[in-house]
């Protein structure tokens, strides 16, 4: 069976991550496309947000934690390839479409939407998500819309349940909101693998703030697996899954 994950996965774009940027290398035709990294500080981030964002990549530094690189575009042979390994190779849009898209959470310009960063810590088995919500994303006066916390929510514990186990989507969400957020502020939501079952994984967070003194939200997934490949039997490292899968993320196309 491994051998049959395997090699329905081979022809999946391998990406390395690159300051500023990520190096797409494709095993159809060798070509190299450079996309900016999204997860990497900008202008429009606040002070709170870049002192955590310096905070973790400090932790990333022994190797305990992996910061995951996040592009907003896939390229048409990456979808390409993605619905071959996963859907018998059906697309459901055409190709000039795909050549358009972009990928939800970072499709708003730098400062008005998603401003995030994903840390991976293997040990731990658990991912940080820091964040900031921009202007855009207003719900009622002065704070951020409850859909787009449910957004981000979705898209980490998709990443987390990706790393754990393979290509995923989204089965089941339950969200509980506990406290407005203001916009434009700095959160951090917290994930955890609760368990698995067959191809069922349940994972859970908490959005808190800065000084975790309050927690806005609280949610829990259910992943469904799209094949019974699991990483850790692969040895795949989160980079590659992250090269391929549409979960939320390009996290990576790298991301993803």
């Amino acid at each position: 069976m491994l051998r049959s994950c395997a090699a329905r996965l081979r022809p999946l774009l391998v990406a390395h991550g690159r300051p500023g940027g990520a190096r797409l290398t494709s095993t159809f035709s060798f070509e190299e496309v450079t996309q900016k990294d999204h997860a990497l500080p900008k202008p429009s981030w606040s002070k709170d947000l870049r002192l955590l964002f310096d905070q973790f990549m400090k932790k990333c530094e022994d190797g305990s934690w992996e910061r995951l690189p996040s592009c907003s575009r896939h390229s048409v042979q990456r979808f390409q390839n993605f619905t071959k390994a996963f859907f018998s190779g059906s697309i459901p849009v055409k190709e000039e479409q795909i050549s358009q898209a972009k990928f939800f959470p970072r499709s708003f310009e730098d400062g008005l939407g998603f401003e995030y960063a994903m840390f991976w810590s293997k040990d731990e088995k658990r991912i940080v998500c820091l964040f900031q919500g921009g202007l855009y994303l207003q719900g009622i006066p002065g704070f951020l819309h409850g859909g787009a916390l449910v957004t981000l929510i979705d898209t980490t514990l998709g990443t987390h349940a990706m790393l754990a186990g393979g290509a995923v989507m989204t089965a089941n969400l339950s969200i509980n909101f506990k406290r407005p957020m203001p916009l434009c502020s700095v959160g951090v939501i917290n994930t955890q693998l609760d368990k698995i079952e067959g191809r069922k994984l349940f994972v859970s967070c908490n959005i808190q703030s800065v000084d975790e003194k309050t927690v806005y939200t609280e949610g829990t997934g259910k992943k469904l697996l799209l094949s019974s490949c699991l990483a850790s039997s692969l040895s795949l490292s989160p980079s590659f899954f992250f090269s391929f899968v549409l979960v939320y993320n390009p996290h990576m196309p790298i991301n993803f």
